[in-house]
């Protein structure tokens, strides 16, 4: 267990977003953390953020946040440590504005992920991955710095692929069931998704295939060798509110027992759970033998959202084993992520 830092300001970048409402719950009462700035766009600049938000959630929102004036995406007024939860279509250019200013964005934004200089962090599997950090201020010449964290269904995969590459994994072949909340709101059309399946997400599949060999890949005379992993991926949408379930297929280079498998998942940890950050989860990815779970109602919120499930492991007449894996889209696949990144840089002196 990490000894207490003192408590840093922080603020949010897309404040009256989903991402931004899920930042705003769960940075509350954070003991690392105090919620000080709110920034979106300049039609919600100046106003109060409970008249300049529609608020989603079904936690209540608090009233000193509900207070909070809203002010612009641009430097000036913000902490040093900022929480991005911007659509991609404006990150880029804002999170580096923010960064050129010397503030650190933790961003869960697609813009920057891919950057050969640029972290894409799943604490427990690449914290190492930090170390490009002081490339990045090099080779940018910023006093800032951008972290990122993956897209929503690549984390999942990810944290259900990394215990299993200790027996050589190969291949991947996964099918998404996500749910409408990683659409943000408004989202999905009610008469699209009610009854029905979309089976196409935008760019989605793409993201899996290449976040995954990045994010399981290591560092390599100051750059990230990506991960040998095939993968092959079909991202579809689900009339689920919470929730990304992954019907996922592997094959190895030396096919492991099962029973290996099941103690793989059961017994992987990481950085977040020895250094006993704030959001990390005790187990970070769970096992159930139950042949009907996980499921998105019974077990999203397994360690406060922040534990991926996995379950119904068998045998694969194509690969080697098929399984499934869930987690919550919206914590551990956004702005938990986000979150235990910075707690993590608390622990290796980044945000000092």
């Amino acid at each position: 267990m990490t000894a207490t830092p003192q408590r840093i300001d922080v603020g949010v970048l897309g404040a009256t977003g989903m991402v931004g409402q899920e930042f705003i719950v769960q940075l509350q009462g954070h003991p690392w953390f105090n919620l000080s700035w709110l920034a979106a766009s300049e039609r919600s600049q100046g106003r109060r953020y409970a008249a300049a938000a529609s608020w989603r959630l079904p936690a209540e929102l608090p009233g000193a946040v509900g207070d909070m004036v809203v002010d612009g995406c641009k430097p000036g007024r913000a902490p040093r440590v900022l929480f991005s939860g911007l659509d991609s279509s404006v990150a880029r250019e804002v999170e580096g504005a923010f960064a050129e200013a010397g503030h650190i964005v933790v961003s869960n934004a697609r813009n920057y992920r891919m950057d050969d200089d640029v972290p894409l962090l799943v604490p427990e599997i690449n914290a190492d991955h930090l170390a490009l950090l002081p490339l990045q201020r090099a080779a940018r010449q910023w006093p800032g710095l951008i972290v990122t964290n993956p897209n929503c269904s690549t984390i999942m995969l990810t944290m259900a692929l990394a215990p299993l590459c200790r027996f050589g994994l190969r291949t991947v072949n996964v099918t998404t069931l996500q749910a409408v909340s990683g659409a943000g709101y408004p989202g999905v059309p009610s008469m699209d998704i009610v009854g029905n399946i979309i089976p196409f997400i935008g760019g989605e599949e793409q993201k899996m295939e290449t976040e995954t060999q990045k994010i399981l890949g290591r560092l390599d005379g100051g750059r990230v060798k990506p991960h040998g992993v095939t993968v092959s991926a079909h991202t579809t949408r689900v009339g689920v509110t919470n929730g990304h379930t992954e019907m996922i297929s592997v094959g190895f280079d030396s096919t492991p027992a099962e029973e290996e498998i099941v103690e793989a998942f059961r017994s992987f940890a990481g950085r977040p759970q020895e250094a006993g950050l704030p959001s990390a989860p005790a187990r970070p990815v769970e096992y159930l033998s139950d042949p009907h779970r996980p499921q998105p109602r019974l077990d999203v919120d397994r360690g406060r959202g922040m534990t991926v499930t996995t379950g119904r492991l068998r045998r694969c007449p194509v690969l080697d084993y098929k399984f499934v894996a869930l987690g919550h889209n919206t914590i551990r696949g956004a702005a938990g992520a986000a979150i235990l990144n910075a707690e993590l840089m608390i622990v290796d002196g980044l945000l000092d």
